[in-house]
């Protein structure tokens, strides 16, 4: 969650207006000029899941269409989302940094498909095969993301460690899956973050982030109850074992000749959660079948990465695969207020029923500027009762 007092948070339903504002630039955000917003006509989606996180849609006012203005080849727009508290100024926040990607003229103004900075890294891809690294993940990272985004800064969050040293790659042409989580002709994986046990994104400032992959260990950052005064609007529960996983083998392998990393392995080894796994699916297979646990079923995938290098890494990488895969079987729709502050990755706490909380991961989130409510999909691991 970006940064927000707690009584900032804890007022939010109270909140007595929704300001929003928007600017544009022509030079790569060293220069921002404000701009008007048609009412209603801004929309914007951040999903986690999706490789471009932030997208959205805005009508523009007071700018022209064109080179001397909104273009679709070197326009980016900032959007704002503002709260607006009794007897205070409006408080702001970031609501995405986007590169336009479509425009058209409208009666009011001009109207924007916006995607967030990844697309422009992705469209940057290397123009003939190189060579990456090898070189510490953060020199790396900072030389393939200048090249395709001057100026743009980078951050990294705690729980990624950018001094890891990433092994030689070879790129063909691609250079967000080098970045990210790419593979190479063989199937192995390629991407700097993904073998971090991490994700790379660009965040609602508009800064390429490279952080942990989240988990219901994660702190809470946000307690969304019901009833009167609540910020819960409605939930609505379902379920799907699409993506699950609950054992992981990750190995690393540069394809040098030096000899393999791993497997390391991680699984479920809750027994009060559905996906339980067993007590060692690995050294044990047949464990569930001599205690009589018959419900136990066994979902395997395998990753392989010529960027990892040693087995702690491995072991990080396997622990991260199992915390993404796990809990896509118990998710919720809810409404809630609009809490502007919100980001994809946010551990919540949900009263799913009156005086039954439980941990979510906020997989995506989508509001309108101006608006006081906003829509976000979750997901939960599945415990017995």
């Amino acid at each position: 969650m970006m940064p927000i007092a707690p009584a900032v948070l804890a007022a939010l339903p109270q909140a007595i207006g929704r300001p929003y504002r928007a600017e544009w630039s022509n030079d790569g955000g060293g220069t921002w000029t404000p701009c008007g917003l048609v009412a209603g006509s801004a929309s914007i989606t951040a999903d986690r899941t999706a490789e471009t996180r932030y997208t959205g849609q805005a009508e523009v006012l007071g700018v022209a269409e064109g080179r001397t203005g909104i273009n679709s080849i070197i326009s980016n727009v900032r959007l704002w989302q503002g709260v607006q508290l009794p007897r205070t100024d409006p408080i702001w926040f970031p609501a995405g940094r986007y590169s336009v990607s479509r425009t058209s003229k409208t009666r009011h103004g001009v109207s924007c498909e916006l995607d967030g900075l990844e697309d422009d890294l992705r469209d940057a891809a290397f123009p003939a095969a190189r060579t990456v690294g090898p070189g510490p993940a953060q020199v790396l990272v900072q030389e393939l993301v200048g090249e395709a985004l001057p100026g743009v800064p980078i951050a990294w969050r705690p729980g990624v460690d950018p001094s890891t040293q990433v092994p030689q790659i070879v790129a063909s042409e691609d250079r967000w899956a080098v970045l990210s989580s790419g593979t190479d002709s063989a199937g192995a994986g390629t991407g700097i973050a993904a073998a971090l046990a991490g994700e790379i994104w660009a965040d609602a400032g508009g800064i390429i982030t490279i952080g942990p992959v989240p988990t219901l260990a994660d702190p809470v950052v946000w307690s969304i109850g019901r009833g009167a005064g609540g910020a819960l609007v409605e939930p609505q529960q379902e379920s799907t074992r699409e993506g699950l996983a609950n054992v992981w083998a990750v190995t690393g392998d540069g394809g040098d000749g030096s000899a393999a990393v791993g497997p390391a392995f991680a699984w479920d080894d809750d027994p009060n959660s559905l996906t339980y796994a067993g007590p060692d699916p690995i050294a044990d297979p047949l464990a569930p079948q001599r205690l009589g646990l018959n419900a136990v079923r066994v979902r395997v995938q395998r990753y392989s990465s010529s960027v990892i290098t040693s087995d702690a890494q491995a072991e990080r990488v396997a622990k991260a695969k199992l915390a993404d895969s796990l809990g896509v079987q118990a998710s919720l729709s809810l409404t809630s207020v609009c809490n502007p502050a919100s980001e994809p990755g946010d551990v919540v706490a949900v009263e799913v029923l009156d005086g039954v909380w439980e941990r979510h991961i906020i997989d995506s989130l989508s509001y309108t500027l101006g608006a006081a409510s906003m829509s976000c999909k979750t997901r939960t691991t599945s415990r017995r009762l």
